[in-house]
């Protein structure tokens, strides 16, 4: 795709996250019009060197008030919600972000006639899982289908990248445990981190295919890793020599029950459970329909080609020495 794009205008809701700037970023290479809401647009000017002079617009809307959502879908041919939080804040609840939020969206874009609507789920969204971020995304994506069921619906592994909350938080986490780090669960747990670069192609790809409209992909990198894999080569990476030790479950329940609570915690109660199930591709009842990345056209980039680039910051020798191996 190109300039021919120019005529399109793309809303998308919660733009100036982590996953949604990079899509920005390739809608604005495929030449899209693009209108970016924030709850504080202000804050994120930065975004408009991403494209043309015009090409992108901020505007203020709140996914919880269905006036400024209307008015941001306003004469848009897509709407893409990339809108999720990993722990309740600042009165923000799962309910009202993945599920109430999503359906709202969803209504909005078909009173107004969208052409086209992207959902972005996560992979994990069950019906029946003790996590209640898990259960409000799969009931989003059911509110979702009912207004608009020509939607497509991606659902990303963990998503990785410079500025990621996976990676980073782990380096970090590393760095201050001086001898030994807990294996939650013996750190057996299965991830197939996916590249945000990579999510935001998926996401375009879609865009230009009329054959993803009501269909569900679930988006994944080339290889899967347990907790312990995936710990291991950020100590490595890092040059933090670490031991690794069991931590069962409900200790780690225990503790997220206690402390979960606090801002500065490391996990939260809904997040200790949800590191109880396996985040990879097709693993859900309903594997057998979803689509994958490849079904995307897009080649998936591995975590060693990406991660060590921007963990060099947790290495105790700096970023121009080399890593010392654990």
């Amino acid at each position: 795709m190109g300039r021919n794009n120019a005529a399109t205008l793309v809303t998308v809701i919660g733009g100036t996250g982590f996953l949604g700037r990079q899509i920005v970023r390739r809608l604005a290479k495929d030449g899209y019009r693009i209108r970016v809401t924030s709850t504080k647009p202000l804050r994120a000017y930065d975004m408009r060197p991403l494209g043309d002079v015009g090409q992108i617009a901020l505007v203020k809307a709140d996914i919880r008030n269905e006036a400024e959502i209307a008015a941001a879908i306003a004469g848009a041919g897509i709407v893409i919600n990339t809108v999720g939080i990993l722990r309740p804040s600042g009165g923000r609840t799962f309910e009202e972000m993945h599920a109430d939020g999503a359906g709202t969206i969803a209504r909005l874009a078909a009173k107004a006639s969208v052409e086209r609507l992207i959902h972005v789920s996560a992979i994990g969204a069950d019906p029946n899982a003790r996590s209640y971020y898990a259960r409000s995304k799969v009931e989003g994506e059911v509110l979702v289908r009912e207004a608009f069921p020509a939607a497509t619906i991606v659902r990303p592994s963990i998503v990785f990248g410079p500025g990621d909350g996976f990676f980073n938080m782990f380096a970090g986490l590393l760095r201050m445990a001086k001898l030994a780090f807990p294996l939650f669960g013996g750190g057996k747990t299965k991830f197939q981190p996916v590249f945000v670069g990579d999510v935001a192609d998926a996401v375009a790809n879609a865009l230009a295919d009329a054959r993803t409209s009501g269909r569900t992909f679930e988006l994944g990198g080339p290889a899967v890793y347990t907790l312990k894999d995936l710990l291991v080569f950020i100590a490595e990476t890092t040059g933090r020599k670490r031991a690794f030790w069991p931590f069962p479950f409900f200790l780690l329940d225990t503790f997220a029950s206690l402390f979960g609570w606090l801002p500065f915690s490391p996990v939260t109660l809904d997040q200790a459970r949800l590191l109880r199930k396996d985040n990879v591709v097709k693993a859900g009842p309903d594997a057998a329909s979803v689509g994958t990345i490849a079904d995307l056209g897009v080649q998936p980039t591995s975590v060693e080609a990406v991660v060590p680039s921007y963990l060099y910051a947790y290495r105790p020798t700096g970023q121009y020495a080399e890593p010392r191996r654990a």
